[in-house]
C-alpha cells in the first residue's frame, strides 16, 4: 500500500481543531501528534499542527528530532 502524500493545503486540514487529528511534517515525513498531551488542541509552544515544522524542530526545539521517533508516521510531505 502506498503512503498518503500531503501537500501544504492537505496538511493544513489536520490542525487538531474541531475534531481533526493533529499532524506535523518534518523533513518530508508527516507525523501524527494527536495523542501527545503537549499538542492538545493542535498547539505546542506557539507552533500549530497542520504545518511543516522542520525549521522549528532543527533550529528551535531543545529536544530536536529525537521526539519524533515514537510518533506514528501517516504519510509523506511534498510542498
Amino acid at each position: 500500500m502506498s503512503e498518503k502524500v500531503f501537500n501544504a493545503a492537505e496538511l493544513a486540514k489536520y490542525n487538531g481543531q474541531n475534531g481533526q487529528p493533529a499532524y506535523i511534517a518534518v523533513d518530508q515525513t508527516v507525523y501524527d501528534v494527536s495523542d501527545k498531551a503537549a499538542w492538545a488542541g493542535g498547539k505546542h509552544h506557539g507552533n500549530l499542527a497542520g504545518q511543516e515544522l522542520t525549521h522549528i524542530i532543527d533550529g528551535q526545539s531543545p529536544h530536536g528530532r529525537r521526539v519524533l521517533k515514537d510518533l506514528p508516521v501517516v504519510g509523506i510531505y511534498q510542498a
